[in-house]
């Protein structure tokens, strides 16, 4: 079953923040700086954190992920709001794997 997973990170080196970006960018829809949306099941969720993990420092570098809920049930749509540009549903069809 996917499940939309915001993920954000705060990186603390350019270089670092590059590699991470175009990780995560494979599993979702970049919708703001260091801010994707994903669609992901949880062996998807369990890879991309095991391949971030290797990236990173741990003591300096943080990416957090929160899920909002399964794809099917449009919690996206009811439990995110925003202010200015609209939210634009993420669409599977969007996404390379």
């Amino acid at each position: 079953m996917r499940r939309h997973v915001l993920v954000s990170y705060d990186i603390s080196d350019p270089k670092r923040w590059r590699k991470v970006y175009k990780i995560v960018r494979g599993y979702g829809k970049h919708v703001q700086y260091s801010v994707f949306l994903c669609q992901l099941t949880e062996r998807d969720e369990a890879e991309l954190k095991e391949t971030l993990k290797d990236v990173i420092h741990h003591d300096q570098d943080q990416i957090l992920f929160a899920r909002l809920g399964t794809v099917q049930s449009n919690a996206v749509e009811r439990n995110v709001t925003s202010i200015g540009r609209d939210l634009v549903p993420l669409d599977l069809k969007d996404l390379v794997f």
